[in-house]
């Protein structure tokens, strides 16, 4: 696999992962939560805590998956903390279109 193709085949799927959260109410978009409802008869949804922990388990799938593809590229290069601190911010602001769209949206009546 070419190194271009990898890199961008990283952040498409960096991208997704970040959005994958805030898109469904199913843990990791696969499990689904437990079927009860809440007092007023309305259907609970996943709570916030829930989704920043799904947020860093993404981030660590995603960065994993990252380095596969460079090792079957080549050699893997060692990183430091300054790389992780850039890469989880990066994370963040790739999840912001889901936040938005989850939290900060006007709800139609």
């Amino acid at each position: 696999m070419d190194s271009s193709l990898a890199s961008w085949l990283v952040v498409a799927i960096a991208l997704a992962a970040a959005n994958l959260p805030f898109l469904t109410e199913r843990v990791f978009g696969l499990v689904p939560l437990k079927a009860s409802t809440a007092g007023d008869g309305t259907q609970r949804t996943k709570p916030f805590p829930l989704r920043l922990l799904e947020l860093i388990v993404l981030y660590f799938v995603v960065g994993f998956l990252a380095r596969a593809l460079e090792s079957r590229i080549g050699a893997v290069f060692g990183q430091n903390w300054e790389f992780y601190a850039i890469t989880g911010c990066l994370f963040l602001v790739l999840a912001f279109p889901g936040f938005i769209l989850r939290y900060l949206r006007k709800r139609r009546a």
